[in-house]
């Protein structure tokens, strides 16, 4: 299972984009130059140190060559540690299953949550009838792995978790969370896995649900906190303002948003730097707050886990996009 990478790419590369225009990384475009040279050699480079592993470059890359990808290969083929030995176990065996996976439906439609149990309240009512909820580790993506420079045990458990997937025998398979769908998306094209079923990404399906209803328009100013992993399929953020247009909802602009989104720091909560955690929500909730925004959409739960209380706290909602849409349907109150 080898990356679709093609040095000659980087190596002749007029703009070094994946590392120029990374706010994490700030470097030059002679910086970024000599050290993503390394990186397509399969040489050590000191951004394999120091990577916030935010997958922007990912979406910066005019070649779809995928250089994120390939800086995680080499973090791990080179021995570069993004977490420590302890914490590595703990995240091998946190994420891993034992036993046969037997679904408790086969057949039908599916909304697959990833590892989130709160999410099962979020997908309820009139957008999701007729939708069986499903979700647990035998049918877990394991992107989270690309923060750790760990990303052998994506590649590891792919196979099992498609043929885990094919057991529940999808009619339609919406995916919640935006790493499952970039595992689907972008890994499995990166690395040439056959994905033998179709799949929708959340908005897609909600946008197209809501076509289906009387919505009404809300009138609101919202701030989106977009994750790390829709940098890997960034088509699905415009299909976001179409939601957002369709409802009366303004996404305001502000520094941190779009092609220039920063992380909500979670990463390096489990990586125990709390350091770089604290300076990115400290940034990100300043933003927010300056934006004029009186709602903070979330996509991923985890964003929503780590930034809610913050947000609360400077006087602004946060609510996840499938309940402001639920709110555009008369369902929800916020």
């Amino acid at each position: 299972m080898n990356l679709r990478f093609n040095p000659e790419l980087c190596l002749n590369c007029p703009t070094y984009s994946c590392l120029t225009k990374c706010i994490n990384l700030n470097y030059d475009f002679d910086t970024a130059r000599e050290e993503r040279t390394k990186i397509a050699l399969g040489e050590y480079s000191k951004v394999l140190e120091e990577c916030y592993t935010c997958y922007g470059c990912e979406e910066y890359c005019e070649f779809g060559n995928h250089p994120f990808y390939r800086m995680v290969e080499l973090q791990e083929g080179l021995g570069v540690k993004k977490v420590s030995d302890e914490t590595k176990m703990a995240l091998l065996q946190r994420y891993d299953v034992s036993g046969e996976f037997i679904p408790k439906k086969v057949g039908g439609k599916f909304v697959h949550i990833c590892l989130f149990p709160e999410v099962k309240d979020l997908v309820k009512g009139k957008l999701f009838e007729g939708y069986e909820v499903v979700r647990g580790r035998h049918i877990f993506c394991n992107m989270l792995y690309l923060h750790y420079g760990m990303i052998s045990v994506i590649k590891e458990r792919a196979q099992r978790t498609i043929n885990n997937i094919m057991k529940l025998e999808p009619e339609e398979l919406v995916l919640y969370h935006d790493e499952c769908y970039a595992f689907y998306k972008s890994f499995a094209e990166a690395y040439g896995i056959e994905v033998p079923f179709s799949f929708t990404h959340l908005f897609d399906f909600l946008y197209s649900r809501l076509k289906e209803m009387e919505v009404k328009e809300l009138g609101i100013k919202v701030a989106y906190q977009r994750n790390c992993s829709n940098r890997l399929i960034p088509e699905t953020d415009r299909t976001l303002d179409r939601i957002f247009e369709l409802i009366g909802v303004e996404r305001v602009e502000r520094e941190y948003d779009r092609d220039r989104a920063i992380c909500c720091g979670a990463s390096f909560v489990l990586s125990n730097e709390p350091e770089k955690a604290e300076g990115l929500q400290s940034k990100n909730i300043r933003d927010i707050v300056e934006s004029g925004a009186e709602y903070v959409v979330f996509n991923c739960p985890m964003c929503y886990t780590t930034l809610a209380d913050k947000v609360k706290a400077k006087d602004l909602k946060p609510i996840m996009v499938s309940e402001l849409c639920r709110m555009a349907i008369g369902e929800v109150d916020y």
